[in-house]
């Protein structure tokens, strides 16, 4: 179902009206898409620290891989 220009435009009015008589407050929203955590945070973590963070995991890993239990 798609809303009309029109129908659109007198929601807009009854907000703005509804906001000046302070029954309600029309926030606006600044939607971004989402960055991806790796895009965000790659190159944050100097190199030399980020292997032996990655080989620290990898031996973890490795440890908990061959426990026998």
């Amino acid at each position: 179902m798609e809303t009309s220009l029109n129908e659109k435009a007198a929601a807009h009015r009854l907000l703005e009206d509804l906001e000046d008589l302070n029954i309600l407050k029309v926030l606006n929203k600044n939607i971004q898409p989402k960055q991806k955590l790796s895009e965000k945070y790659a190159g944050k973590l100097p190199s030399d620290i980020a292997d032996e963070l990655q080989n620290y995991v990898t031996q973890s890993c490795n440890e908990c891989n061959n426990r026998s239990i």
